[in-house]
C-alpha cells in the first residue's frame, strides 16, 4: 500500500507540474536522446516541461518507492536533458550575470559552481540556476519549464547592457544526465580518464573532461537529491552509450521524475513553479544565503535586478512578511494549495509541495506561512479535504543531506 500510495502522489504532482509547464503550448513533445532507451527499460513516459520523460520504470526494481530508496542507498541515473544548458562568453560576462542573478559570480574560482536565482525588477524569483566558472566561459543550467522565458529575459537585459557579452544556448545538442546517490562517485570513476582526481573534487565543482573516451563532456558535482552526485553533460549522439555504460554497474538504477521529486522534497529543495515563483523573493524563500553571508560583497553592493526589494541600503536582508517552512505531523499528505491555519484557526499560509516520504514513511510538506508563525515547533492545522489536521512547523531538510566533503 505504501508503494502504491507514493506512486500515486508522485504521479499527481508530476501531472500538475506537467500541465502547468505545457499550459501555454500546443507544440509536440520533445524527445531526448534516451527516449527509446527509457521505453526499452520499461519507462512510463509522461509530458514534462515540453518533453517526454519517464515518471517511473515498470520493472523489477521500478516504481517510485523502490527507485527513491535505491538512490538513498546506491546510485540512481536520471535523464534531465529537458533542462537548459547555456554558455556565456565575452569579457564582461561576469558583470552582466551579476545584474541578472544574485550570486557572487566574480568570486567563483575556475571550476567553482554556485546555486543562484534569477530575479525580476521586483526582486521576485524568475528561476533558480547552477552557475559554473568554466575558465574561458561561464556555464549555466536553468530549469526546463522556464528556460525559454529565462533566455528572453536575458536577451532583453543584454540589449540594455553596455558591455561585451553573448549567450550560447546549447539546445538539445548536449544532453544532461544526473547520477545521484552514495554510489555515484564509484560508478562515474569507471568512465573518467586515468588519473582523474575525484577524491579532491569538491561538491559544487565542475570541469570539462572525457567520459568513456568521449570528448566534449562536462561533469559538475552537484544534484537535486541531498546525496552526493554529478550532472553529466555529453553530446546528443553519445547519450545512449553513456547511459548504457553507467547502468552496466549493478549499483546504478535508471530512475524517473517521480522519485526525483520525492527525493528533492526530503532534501528540502525547491521546485520552481511550486515553491518559487516571480512573486517570491529570495528572502521569503529562505535563499538569502545565495547572495553570500552578512557584509559580503553582493549583500553590500546589490546591483542585481530588484535588489532594493530584497536588501536594505546597509546590505541586510529585508524583513519578509512570510517564510518558506517545512511541515510534518499530519496523518495524510498535504497537496499543493492546502491552506495552513494557526492554533486560533486564522489562515496563515499555504502548502506548495507535499508527498509521502519513502525514507521517513510519513507525510512531509513545504509551504509559506506568516513570518511570525515560521518558528520550528509552532503548532498548526492543515485543511485537507475539508477536514482540519494538526501538524507542526519543522526545519528542513527532512532527511539529513549527504553532500560530498573533501577529506582533510
Amino acid at each position: 500500500m505504501i508503494a502504491a500510495r507514493s506512486s500515486t502522489i508522485a504521479r499527481r504532482a508530476l501531472r500538475h507540474a506537467a500541465t502547468r509547464s505545457m499550459a501555454t503550448s500546443n507544440e509536440p513533445l520533445v524527445k531526448t536522446a534516451l527516449n527509446d532507451w527509457h521505453q526499452e527499460l520499461g519507462g512510463d513516459m509522461v509530458p514534462f516541461a515540453g518533453y517526454e520523460l519517464p515518471v517511473l520504470y515498470k520493472n523489477e526494481n521500478g516504481g517510485v518507492m523502490k527507485e527513491h530508496l535505491w538512490c538513498r542507498s546506491k546510485a540512481s541515473l536520471f535523464d534531465v536533458s529537458h533542462m537548459g544548458q547555456i554558455r556565456w562568453h565575452g569579457k564582461d560576462r561576469v558583470e552582466f550575470l551579476e545584474k541578472v542573478v544574485v550570486g557572487d559570480i566574480a568570486g567563483l574560482s575556475e571550476g567553482g559552481s554556485c546555486l543562484s536565482v534569477i530575479t525580476n525588477e521586483n526582486g521576485g524569483i524568475m528561476d533558480d540556476t547552477v552557475i559554473t566558472n568554466a575558465g574561458d566561459h561561464i556555464y549555466m543550467v536553468v530549469n526546463g519549464a522556464t528556460k525559454f522565458g529565462d533566455m528572453e529575459h536575458f536577451q532583453e537585459q543584454m540589449e540594455e547592457f553596455n558591455g561585451d557579452v553573448s549567450m550560447e544556448y546549447l539546445e538539445d545538442s548536449m544532453q544532461l544526465l544526473a547520477l545521484q546517490g552514495p554510489g555515484a562517485a564509484t560508478a562515474i570513476a569507471k568512465l573518467l580518464p586515468s588519473g582523474f582526481d575525484l577524491k579532491h573534487m569538491a561538491f559544487m565543482q565542475g570541469t570539462d573532461t572525457t567520459l568513456d573516451g568521449i570528448e566534449g563532456c562536462r561533469i559538475t558535482r552537484c544534484g537535486y537529491t541531498g546525496e552526493d552526485g554529478f550532472e553529466i553533460s555529453m553530446p546528443f549522439d553519445h547519450a545512449v552509450s553513456m547511459a548504457s555504460k553507467l547502468v552496466e554497474d549493478p549499483e546504478v538504477l535508471p530512475t524517473g521524475l517521480g522519485a526525483r521529486d520525492s527525493l528533492r522534497l526530503e532534501a528540502g529543495l525547491c521546485l520552481y513553479g511550486n515553491d518559487l515563483d516571480e512573486t517570491t523573493t529570495p528572502v521569503e524563500a529562505v535563499l538569502g544565503w545565495t547572495m553570500g553571508p552578512p557584509k559580503s560583497r553582493r549583500r553590500v553592493e546589490g546591483g542585481f535586478l530588484g535588489a532594493e526589494h530584497v536588501l536594505t541600503p546597509e546590505g541586510k536582508l529585508q524583513r519578509p512578511s512570510r517564510k518558506r517552512v517545512g511541515i510534518m505531523g499530519m496523518k495524510a499528505p498535504a497537496r499543493q494549495g492546502v491552506e495552513i491555519y494557526d492554533s486560533e484557526e486564522n489562515k496563515i499560509g499555504i502548502v506548495t509541495s507535499g508527498t509521502f516520504s519513502p525514507t521517513l514513511k510519513k507525510p512531509i510538506a513545504m509551504g509559506y506561512v506568516d513570518a511570525g508563525s515560521a518558528k520550528a515547533g509552532t503548532p498548526i492545522s492543515l485543511k485537507i479535504r475539508n477536514k482540519m489536521q494538526t501538524a507542526e512547523i519543522t526545519k528542513m531538510p527532512f532527511v539529513p543531506s549527504n553532500y560530498y566533503r573533501v577529506p582533510e
